[in-house]
């Protein structure tokens, strides 16, 4: 039986104590209770499980994004350098059987020498609510109108 199932007969029978023999509702209860309790455990290490599968996809991650700003940084330094190579020979095509290189313009791009004097018009402000603060507020009694103090229940696991 599935736990949300079993969670609807306990409350169900919880319901009925009324109408049945205190004995023989007791050790029902306590039947599903243990059910309930066994369901809850194996969820729990279900999810202590795949917890841990989280860690490790994260780690893994971690070392291939390090992996791959290097092997990125690697390709940055070898054009620069087959850049300045093809420069200081004055070689402006190389055309193989299976590759051309060439140097060419890139696009124009803008390089911020002072942002002191950059109009207004062209900085992006971002905005954002700063919750710890509201938070650390209204728990000293403080009234912050746009906001309201949520409280919710969660799963601990141990």
């Amino acid at each position: 039986m599935k736990l949300y199932e079993l969670a609807a007969n306990y409350v169900e029978l919880m319901n009925m104590a009324d109408e049945m023999d205190s004995e023989a509702i007791v050790d029902t209860l306590e039947a599903i209770r243990d059910e309930i309790e066994l369901k809850a455990e194996n969820i729990a290490k279900l999810i202590r499980n795949l917890e841990a599968d989280a860690r490790a996809i994260r780690e893994e991650e971690k070392r291939l994004n390090e992996k791959r700003t290097a092997i990125e940084n690697k390709v940055k330094r070898l054009k620069a350098y087959l850049f300045e190579q093809l420069e200081h020979a004055g070689i402006q095509r190389i055309k193989r059987p299976t590759i051309t290189v060439y140097i060419q313009d890139n696009p124009p791009s803008v390089d911020v020498v002072d942002m002191s004097v950059i109009p207004e018009e062209f900085l992006k402000h971002k905005v954002e609510v700063d919750k710890k603060s509201i938070l650390e507020r209204i728990k000293s009694g403080e009234q912050i109108p746009g906001v309201e103090l949520k409280r919710e229940k969660g799963v601990r696991i141990r």
